[in-house]
């Protein structure tokens, strides 16, 4: 324990820690809905719109208007919950994730439960909705009385009617689970000995099983959205794979990989915008059944348990949820197979085909070599044919000038296996200096140095 000067209870003061940017978000989160005494008898309001995030900061603006209009301050930037005193009860604001509700309670109007609402509560045509309503309850709190003494048949179906016993059989709760002319879910609670806070606290849990109850099977339309779709997915899976036995060419299997490729894309797109909505719809059904198992329910003899009217409805709801994400899973797993087989397939062909290039490459290589090597004998003979001449003329020449050459012809002649090798040498020498242009070049190298 602290003083308002920041010391212990033992007179040590505390020393000056730095503290953790979420310290006192987390500290105020087991503060941050705490449940209202009730006194008997009661009645509240409850109802829950949906928000986003820049209809959730109007709201609290809003809210936080009405608050200074009564005179009251609003509720803090990181404050989650707020009340108000108006028109003689009081009414209770709370931000959730993806949801605020707005409960007021406050004396009844008249004798018997399910009366007019009280005159001037905030619900009226000046209240500002933050959003389209999800969940609307009405919870009477009656004072103790067999449960014989009111006529059940009048305020609930009675195909439909469920109750517990809480409170080691001092609370009794009947409801329907129906929206009456208002659109309320009316639930009667029947206090038979509890005290205000007991009251308050089972109250609001059977508010919050009504809310998060409603809030779960907001999976449940969208489920049976997507499931069409999963179902096409996987019946032109089948139809692929079977295709992929007897395809052939790298084209065929390139047509079936876009195919599974677009299925792919068409699941991911559905998994994507489900994933948060079913996700959110568990985390509210464990929220039920958290609530439930806190209530700690008895059975009412004669009527059928809460827990049980829940579970018939509720669960087989989340068993489709959780099925259909159970395909979507095993369906997206089954394309990734089939999409890696594929491309394995289509880049054996492109290695196939590369394989058949590169032959087809080095024969038109070998094909240009043998080319090359026959114009290179063609040239040695032409250019070896030219050379000679020039001896010829270059003896005859020399013979008229009175140099003592032999006969012209003869020296031609004479010089043509000489000439022939001479050029020979030269073109091998001038193909093997362009052979590897890493290698260095004769000029560069040693005394020693040799060409392979």
């Amino acid at each position: 324990m602290t003083g308002p000067d920041g010391t212990a209870a033992s007179g040590t003061r505390l020393p000056s820690f730095e503290r953790h940017p979420l310290r006192a978000a987390v500290l105020g989160e087991i503060h941050a809905r705490p449940f209202r005494p009730l006194e008997s008898p009661r009645l509240v309001l409850h109802f829950a719109f949906t928000v986003d995030p820049d209809g959730a900061r109007q709201d609290r603006a809003w809210y936080a208007g009405l608050c200074a209009s009564h005179g009251t301050a609003g509720p803090g930037e990181s404050d989650r919950s707020h009340v108000l005193p108006i028109a003689g009860g009081l009414l209770r604001w709370e931000q959730h994730a993806e949801f605020i509700t707005y409960t007021f309670d406050a004396a009844p109007v008249g004798e018997h439960p399910f009366g007019p609402a009280p005159a001037g509560n905030p619900f009226g045509a000046e209240f500002r909705a933050p959003g389209p309503m999800l969940a609307a309850a009405r919870l009477d709190v009656v004072e103790a009385q067999g449960l014989e003494e009111f006529d059940l048949a009048r305020w609930f179906d009675p195909a439909s009617l469920a109750a517990l016993q809480s409170e080691e059989g001092r609370a009794t709760a009947v409801t329907d689970f129906r929206q009456d002319g208002d659109g309320l879910t009316r639930i009667l609670l029947v206090n038979s000995g509890m005290g205000a806070s007991q009251t308050g606290a089972l109250a609001q849990r059977l508010i919050e099983v009504e809310t998060y109850r409603t809030l779960a099977l907001m999976g449940l339309p969208m489920a049976m959205q997507h499931a069409p779709d999963v179902r096409r997915i996987e019946q032109a899976l089948v139809k692929l794979t079977n295709g992929m036995r007897n395809a052939n060419g790298i084209e065929h299997n390139r047509e079936l990989l876009e195919q599974l490729s677009g299925l792919a894309a068409d699941l991911e797109a559905g998994a994507a915008a489900s994933a948060y909505r079913f996700g959110a719809s568990r985390a509210y059904h464990d929220i039920v059944q958290a609530r439930l198992g806190t209530i700690d329910e008895a059975p009412v003899p004669g009527l059928l348990a809460m827990s049980s009217f829940l579970a018939r409805r509720l669960a087989p709801a989340m068993r489709t949820i959780q099925s259909l994400e159970e395909r979507q899973n095993n369906l997206s797993r089954k394309l990734a197979r089939a999409s890696t087989l594929l491309r394995t397939r289509v880049d054996v062909d492109m290695e196939r085909q590369n394989r058949d290039l590169l032959d087809s490459m080095n024969q038109r290589a070998r094909m240009q070599l043998r080319l090359q090597q026959t114009v290179e004998g063609l040239s040695v003979a032409a250019v070896s044919y030219y050379v000679v001449g020039l001896v010829g003329y270059l003896a005859k020449g020399l013979s008229e000038a009175g140099l003592p050459i032999p006969d012209p012809g003869l020296v031609a002649g004479v010089s043509v296996p000489l000439v022939v090798l001479a050029i020979w040498w030269t073109m091998r020498r001038i193909r093997a200096y362009h052979a590897d242009p890493e290698e260095t070049r004769p000029e560069e190298k040693g005394p020693d140095s040799k060409r392979p």
